[in-house]
This record gives C-alpha cells, structure tokens and sequence, in this order.
C-alpha cells in the first residue's frame, strides 16, 4: 500500500506547493510530479526524453514508496532536500568529496586521497609495498615479509583485491580461486553457542577441523585443506518486453579435503574480494547514522539492520560496518583478519596461527614471528607494518563520477529513485572532524549509495550447507548476520570496476558479469525493487545502466 499523497514536513514539497499556484497547469503538473517524487511517491514516466516509451510500467506500479521516516532521514544524513539529490547535482562530481581523484583508466583504484599532503605521502607508498608484494615462506632472507602460512589462500592481499578492485569467482572448474574465499560455519549445538551468538561474544561456531575458514593452499609438508570448484547454470530471465537476459548460478564444490570428511551441515559462504577505495571514508561515517538507519524502513519491506560483533582490538562488541556481512569494526582490524586467515600472517590483534588443534603440520611449521617487547607475543606483521598498510587501504581514492549531467544518466538516476533503490543505497553523509590522525576524511561530503546495514537479499542469493540446503533463517554465520543477509556495498566507483580489471564480478559470490544481472538477482526486501526493474523496456534498462555505470 502506498503511503499517503503528501508528507506535510517535507522540504522539498513545501518548497514546490508554495509556487505551483502561480504556474500554467501543464508545468503545475510537472512540479507536482517533482515533489511527489521528493516525498518518494510513484512517478508517471522515469524517462527525461520521452513519455510513451512501449512497455513503461504505470504509476501504480513503479514504486515501492520509502516511508516518510526513511525519507525524512535520508534528507538529515544528505544535508539537502530530496530533490536535489534526485537532480543533476555538481557536487556530486566528487564521490568521495576532496579525496576523490579523475582517472578513468586501469589504475583508477589505485591512486591515493588528491588531498594527501607531500609529507603523509610516504607512509601511503610504503603500504602499497607491503599490500602488492608477496610474503614468503619463513625463514628468508627477506625479514619482513617471511611467514606465509603455513595454510593461506594468497600470499600477497593485491592477488585478491587486484589493482585494487573487487575479486571474482573462477570462470570454470580447472581456474583457482585466487580472488574468491570460502568462509565456513556450523549451526549452534548447544545453548552456550546459542547464547554467545546471540550476545556477539563469538563470530560463529567454526568446523572443528577447517575452521571458519577454508584455505586451499598450503607450504610444503602441510596439506591444503581442499580445493575450490565452481559449476555455472544458466538462468534465463524474461523481461516485460520479451528481451532475455540470462543470468548465471554457481554450485560450489569442496575436492581432495585434506582433514577428512565434510560435514553436511557445514555451511559455505563464498565471498569476492571487495574493492578497497573510499574505505577511510566509510570509516568515519558515524555510529549513529548508520544504527538510526536501521529502525526508519519499520513499515515498509525493507528493513536492515546492523551487525553487532566483537572487537577483536578492544574485547568489546562494537559496530560492525566492513565486509560482506558487516563483520569487522574498522580497518585495523579488518586487514589484520585478512592478513591471518587469507595469509597466515600473525599481529598483535591477531597473534595465533590460523590453524585448528587437529592440523598438526601447521601448528609445527617454521614461523615468521619476531620478538616484539614490551610483554607482546612474537607476531609476522609487526605495528609499524600493520600500521602503513592501514594507512594505504584508509586512503585509496574513489574515481569522479563520468558524465553525471548525462540527460541519459539523469533519467536513469530518476529510476534509481523512483523505484526506492535508495531505501538500501542510502546517497549522501556529511562527515565529521573527529578527533583523531584520519586527516584527509574530516568533514568530506561523500556519495558513496550505502547503509552499511544488513538486509535479507532472498533465498537465491543465501549461503547454503556443502550438502546445498537452505539454512534456517536463526541460524547465525557472522555475529548476528544469517545466511540471507549481506550488507549493502557502496555503489561509488562501481562503474569503472572492469575498467580497472576486465575480470571483475559483482555480487558477493562473483555472480554477476554485469550491473544489470546484480540488479536481477535481488530478491528478499528487494524483490519489489527487481519486479519493476523487469518491467523495463529497452530504453528504460539503458538510462538504469547508463546511471550505474556514471558511479
């Protein structure tokens, strides 16, 4: 059901009322439309170039309305009224305010924040080296970076994030799996683990042979705990107008395990690497913006919700606002997770090799520590290093949009609201000076279309069990997150993700070729949001593409 007509606080319909009395009535309707628009009502037409486009969905169809705390709330966290974010809007040129940088090439990820002074430079250039190089096998002569494994997956965090960018699932049985991961989680047994999950004093009840995570590699003398391999099914799927779009499923299959049998109620959840621009950026956007998000789609469909995890820094629960499922705080601690279970590698967040009590090889394989004092465990990844490569993923910049006055691009960023895609893809933050070193994002104005929250994406986009069944919607695999739910990834820079590596996919799994077929596949609290995107006609899909591929 659709929300009232008019919602009296709005800013921008007030705005509009106050001058529509004055106008012709062809142009009274148009403003009329604006500031419905604004107060998230169905509009006749999303296209900006014509009003008869065959197979154009009608008004009573098009949108599923945001209510008017979300929209209420969107206009806070924004600064502006609706409309203006709606519009052509120069500002947002800048992604990610004066961080952001103009290249539009493969090394478009790459570059660090525009307003990075001379003199923070280096730190930035010394945590690209420790991010791109390979580490090693210890011992080596190369101190500083020896003590791979002894299980891994990479052994340098490029060989995931590739120049920057997002991963992707291997294309057929015989590719590795070099910028895809496995997590791994069985269901609570016991009312203990019940108890801890529900109060995020731990992660999820891992394998009690592989762990929370598979790694499918291993040095010489510890076998890899098994090998990765995808099949893909073909899904075609009919829009309104008769144009096929064929999407693709993937079946992930576990071989030649090396610490005996899978478990059927083992749960796999496959996850590409993430693209590491504007991160910094995500960091300081404040705790509280993101947590009142989570209760203003209270009667609507979509209802996210955030993560509550366990600080591994501090000891404490925190908010959880970086990976897939929302499952690390902040960068620091995020990287040095990375660095231990996609790596091996030991820190002080981190100090204890990621092997399980049963791998014995691991456990007795040659390491890397080195003493560090002060009462602190021996760890390969020692402060300064975890620091500078801190420093690096704080500060990559996030591309200028292209072409974002694009009469095209307009249009379809007109359908992108219409059809409430901002319910989840929340647009705009003003950010705060805060009390500490992050410089180069204090007070940006950023776009970066997320919540940060978690929402169920529906049963075809849920993690299954190795045996490939649906887990029940209690069970929890990350903290409070489910096997449904994934957080919403930034959309910035989004279309400039195969520029910089023709290889990359999207969706959590690698799924997606194309921004089209990521929007295909939402379902769950999206699904409304996917049943218009069906009822696009030609010119409809191209202005909805044309926006994304502005980001």
């Amino acid at each position: 059901m659709f929300m009232k007509a008019i919602y009296p606080k709005s800013s921008v319909f007030l705005l509009a009322s106050a001058i529509i009395q004055n106008l012709p009535s062809k142009l009274a309707l148009l403003m009329m439309g604006a500031a419905a628009l604004s107060a998230c009502q169905p509009a006749d037409s999303v296209s900006n170039k014509t009003s008869d486009n065959e197979g154009s969905a009608s008004t009573s169809e098009t949108t599923q309305p945001l209510t008017f705390e979300r929209a209420e709330n969107i206009e806070a966290l924004a600064g502006v009224p609706m409309q203006q974010l709606i519009s052509f809007d120069p500002q947002e040129i800048k992604q990610g305010g004066d961080t952001g940088i103009s290249i539009t090439s493969a090394e478009s990820y790459s570059k660090p924040s525009s307003n990075l002074t001379a003199s923070r430079k280096g730190s930035f250039f010394i945590g690209n080296a420790f991010f791109k190089q390979p580490w090693v096998v210890a011992p080596a002569s190369t101190d500083s970076r020896d003590g791979l494994g002894a299980l891994f997956n990479v052994a340098a965090c490029q060989s995931c994030h590739i120049k920057d960018g997002r991963g992707h699932a291997p294309m057929t049985a015989d590719d590795d799996a070099d910028s895809l991961l496995l997590r791994l989680s069985m269901p609570a047994t016991t009312d203990e683990q019940r108890q801890q999950l529900q109060d995020s004093l731990i992660e999820k009840v891992v394998h009690p042979m592989y762990g929370g995570q598979l790694q499918d590699r291993g040095i010489q003398g510890v076998p890899a705990e098994a090998r990765i391999a995808v099949q893909w099914t073909d899904k075609p799927v009919t829009f309104a107008d008769g144009h096929i779009e064929t999407l693709r499923a993937p079946t992930f299959n576990l071989t030649n395990p090396g610490y005996g049998a899978f478990d059927e109620a083992m749960m796999v959840s496959p996850r590409v690497a993430l693209p590491m621009i504007g991160l910094g950026l995500l960091e300081q956007i404040p705790e509280d913006d993101i947590k009142k998000q989570a209760n203003d789609n209270s009667n609507s469909d979509i209802s996210g919700k955030f993560n509550w995890v366990m600080d591994p820094q501090t000891g404490k629960r925190a908010l959880g606002r970086f990976g897939w499922k929302a499952g690390q705080t902040k960068l620091i601690t995020q990287n040095q997770s990375a660095f231990n279970e996609d790596m091996g590698l030991t820190s002080n967040i981190r100090p204890h090799e990621s092997c399980m009590p049963t791998q014995t090889a691991c456990f007795n394989a040659t390491t890397g520590a080195d003493e560090q004092g002060n009462g602190k465990p021996p760890v390969e990844v020692n402060d300064d290093v975890a620091k500078f490569v801190e420093f690096y993923t704080r500060n990559l910049a996030v591309p200028h949009r292209r072409n974002a006055d694009d009469a095209l691009v307009l249009a379809g960023k007109k359908r992108f609201y219409d059809m409430g895609c901002q319910s989840c893809h929340t647009p705009r933050y003003q950010l705060p000076k805060t009390d500490d070193d992050h410089l180069e994002q204090h007070g940006q104005v950023i776009y970066p279309y997320t919540d940060l929250l978690l929402h169920d994406m529906g049963d075809a986009l849920a993690d299954r069990t190795i045996a490939g069944k649906l887990p029940p919607k209690d069970a929890q695999v990350e903290f409070l997150a489910n096997s449904y739910e994934w957080r919403t990834p930034a959309l910035w820079g989004v279309g400039l993700a195969q520029t910089v590596d023709p290889q990359a996919t999207f969706l959590h799994d690698g799924r997606a070729r194309t921004l089209m077929e990521a929007v295909l596949w939402h379902g769950g609290e999206a699904e409304k949001q996917q049943q218009q995107v069906l009822k696009l006609d030609k010119q409809g899909r191209a202005e909805l593409n044309a926006f994304l591929k502005s980001l």
